[in-house]
């Protein structure tokens, strides 16, 4: 306002001057006043007028306008003097002293004075500071404090200086409040919920940051849901948009996709075609990891690519290009593939740079690479890196860039950000097996940086307690081998099915490794002691020959190949499994132990997901050694829905314990179905179970009841995804049964099955 006064009252003087002197006035001398620290010499620099000459109004007031630009004064006023002296008299900026932030605990001192402009020595102005304070909003931002507050504060020092502090009310987190899904129909809000990364607040996730509004994430997000619907046929999926809208007090959002699922394709035709004179495509057609009539799976075109590229390097081609062409019909959702073998141009790779992992150590991101310094350079290793480097779940966002060097080289720049790897849970809850029970746990995915996994958990409950460390270290001795060990003490209650109580101490060695993307063998190594104690006075004989502790000593292996879509929440796919352990390197015990398992997987339209299922087992003593109680099998309540836990089996004719058996076939069918409350994650199913056990060898048949006949039982029930972990609820009745089977109708269970 003051510098528009005076302005205007000089160009009035001005134009007055101006109307009696031919539109301009002479000016004889320059005279500068209220400088301290600027040189008289700097102020005439700016100035467009001259000594001795004339001026018009437009001159003098492109000198006022030049000065006021410099940043240096906050004041400035140009007076003509009755002598023909102009008379400019300043108001110079203060000088900065220094610059402080205060309330800032979310965000350190170093990353705000990296982004502000201002900074001890330099000249304040009040733009200047505006503008400093809307970068310091927008770190804010970044980091999801959307309500944050910066007040700007001087304080007046001698020497025209002045101390500039940000006083900062950071705000709370903007949560994400709601996320919402628009045009999905065939995959619900719990399915896409699961496959981004962005969640709903919840009260459980308050150690996580996944509940936070990020940009950067919600972008993520689309190519976390394109790559979902690619890899289940949806060839022409798209997000049409995502929008974030923040509500009025800033405090949270709602999270908007559209999406366009499109059509579901099949694979019609399968071809290769060769660009290259030497390369024969015939060759290669046996790497594709697709058959006709397969739904369109974008991940097995990939792996296809990367197959038939790392062939051709292997015969000497390191510079070719594979790429999949597709042909599709959309009325009848049929797609012909063509893989193209082209020539490629000829880059190697310089270096590989890392940033933005200040935790995480670089040889965890290095060792995921499929591409090393040196290499030629191949777009579908570069790919597989991204998605290996995505896979560990350590980074919300990964981005791998090239910079040209020279004719034939490149560097490839890989650039994370990371996020919080490590979670707490706890629970409380009521099962009808064990009755009260809290459970709670502490887990850290990237512990140290260096990729390795630490857990610890407990669960208490009135029949029952658990108590785990375990440790994973997933490139033991520079390989791909995943090394860990397991310490467990576990205490049951087991008076009312068999009349004693239990109690295991020990550990566990093992060593896993893949030999595909969907091939795994693990081996372990187990030690423990076993102690049946607290038999009661009318136990049956069996039970009391057993009193006492055993040592177990134990090796065993199990392979496994999983072709599920999701090891969470699978919908489509098999998984199935072979194991075995042996006991007898020293210790007690002496046994063979063997066990299969099989899942199959369909979900048909309206989320109705079939699960067929086989669980079989085998154990037979040896060396003259019977196999004792812990390591029986037990069919009933989690297994064999509708009978009570060791319902079914061999049992003493007089006492009513359950003595387990040496061999056991449990399997059946499930189909689950939305109810309505797929916001909750509840689902409802129906289910048809049926099993088998098998008799302990050293059992004689007129002291017990036994039969080796099939159960069978049918029910509903419902399963909750909650926050303590997988909830289910089951109702079974059983419709094969013998007279001595011990049935439950209403089972109430915590914990995950496949």
């Amino acid at each position: 306002m003051m510098k528009c006064l005076k302005t205007g009252t000089f160009l009035l003087a001005l134009m007055s001057s101006v109307s009696a002197h031919a539109a301009s006035v002479y000016v004889e001398n320059i005279k500068v006043e209220g400088l301290q620290r600027v040189e008289p010499e700097t102020v005439l620099s700016y100035v467009t007028v001259q000594k001795n000459s004339l001026a018009d109004s437009a001159a003098l007031d492109e000198s006022l306008k030049q000065l006021y630009d410099t940043g240096l004064f906050n004041d400035v006023s140009l007076n003509m003097l009755q002598n023909g002296t102009l008379l400019i008299q300043v108001e110079e900026n203060p000088v900065i002293n220094q610059v402080l932030f205060d309330g800032n605990d979310k965000v350190d001192d170093e990353m705000l004075e990296s982004e502000v402009r201002l900074a001890p020595r330099s000249t304040y102005s009040r733009s200047k500071v505006q503008e400093d304070v809307q970068r310091i909003l927008e770190v804010y931002k970044r980091s999801g404090r959307y309500a944050a507050v910066v007040e700007p504060q001087i304080i007046k020092r001698d020497q025209n200086r002045v101390d500039l502090i940000f006083k900062i009310d950071e705000g709370p987190l903007a949560s994400i409040d709601k996320i919402n899904f628009i045009g999905n129909s065939h995959y619900d809000h719990d399915d896409l919920q699961e496959v981004i990364m962005s969640k709903e607040s919840r009260w459980y996730r308050i150690f996580s940051s996944s509940e936070n509004y990020d940009a950067d994430k919600t972008n993520y997000d689309k190519e976390l849901l394109r790559r979902f619907y690619y890899k289940r046929g949806y060839a022409d999926f798209r997000v049409v948009s995502a929008v974030a809208e923040l509500s009025p007090d800033k405090k949270s959002f709602v999270l908007t996709y559209v999406l366009d699922e499109g059509k579901r394709y099949k694979v019609r035709g399968i071809d290769v075609v060769s660009e290259i004179a030497d390369v024969k495509a015939e060759d290669y057609k046996k790497y594709i990891e697709l058959e006709v009539d397969d739904w369109f799976n974008n991940d097995a075109v990939e792996k296809s690519v990367t197959a038939i590229t790392d062939e051709l390097g292997k015969k000497g081609f390191a510079f070719v290009d594979v790429e999949p062409e597709y042909i599709k019909n959309t009325l009848t959702g049929d797609v012909d593939i063509v893989f193209r073998i082209n020539e490629g141009e000829r880059i190697f790779v310089d270096r590989i740079n890392i940033s933005g992992n200040t935790r995480t150590h670089d040889e965890v991101i290095r060792r995921e690479m499929r591409i090393e310094e040196g290499d030629a350079f191949n777009v579908s290793k570069i790919r597989d890196s991204r998605r290996n480097i995505e896979g560990l779940d350590y980074f919300s966002k990964v981005d791998i860039s090239t910079t040209p060097k020279d004719a034939n080289k490149a560097d490839l720049d890989i650039n994370v950000e990371e996020k919080s790897t490590g979670y707490f849970n706890v629970g409380v809850g009521y099962s009808t097996v064990n009755g009260m029970l809290v459970q709670a746990g502490v887990t850290e995915n990237n512990f140290r940086g260096l990729g390795q996994r630490l857990s610890l958990d407990g669960s208490v409950s009135e029949r029952s307690q658990e108590y785990g460390l375990s440790f994973t270290e997933p490139y033991f001795l520079d390989r791909r081998l995943r090394a860990g060990f397991d310490l467990f003490r576990t205490e049951d209650d087991y008076q009312d099915e068999s009349s004693y109580d239990s109690s295991t101490n020990g550990g566990r060695l093992r060593l896993g490794w893949n030999y595909t993307d969907d091939l795994s063998q693990q081996v372990r190594y187990t030690l423990r002691e076993d102690k049946i104690e607290n038999v009661g006075r009318y136990a049956s004989k069996y039970i009391k020959d057993e009193e006492g502790s055993y040592v177990d000593s134990s090796v065993g292996q199990t392979i496994a190949y999983d072709k599920r879509d999701s090891m969470i929440n699978p919908k489509d796919g098999y998984y199935l499994s072979f194991g075995n352990d042996v006991s007898g390197l020293g210790g007690d015990e002496r046994y063979l132990k063997f066990d299969g398992k099989a899942y199959r997987y369909y979900t048909l339209a309206d989320d109705y997901t079939f699960k067929f299922f086989a669980n079989g087992g085998y154990i037979v003593g040896y060396d003259k050694e019977d196999v004792r109680l812990p390591n029986r099998y037990y069919l009933g309540g989690a297994t064999l829905r509708g009978f009570d836990v060791a319902g079914i089996g061999a049992r003493d004719k007089y006492t009513r314990d359950a003595l387990g058996g040496n061999w056991m076939l449990y399997t059946g069918g499930e189909v689950s179905f939305p109810i309505g409350l797929d916001e909750v994650g509840i689902k409802g199913r129906t289910f048809v179970d049926m099993g088998m056990l098998g008799k302990p060898d050293n059992m004689n048949s007129d002291d017990i009841e036994y039969s080796s006949s099939p159960r069978v039982s049918t029910g509903f029930g419902f399963q909750w995804l909650s926050p303590m972990g997988q909830i289910d609820v089951d109702f079974g009745f059983p419709i094969v049964k013998e007279d001595y089977d011990e049935t439950q109708v209403f089972r109430l269970n915590f914990g995950t099955r496949l």
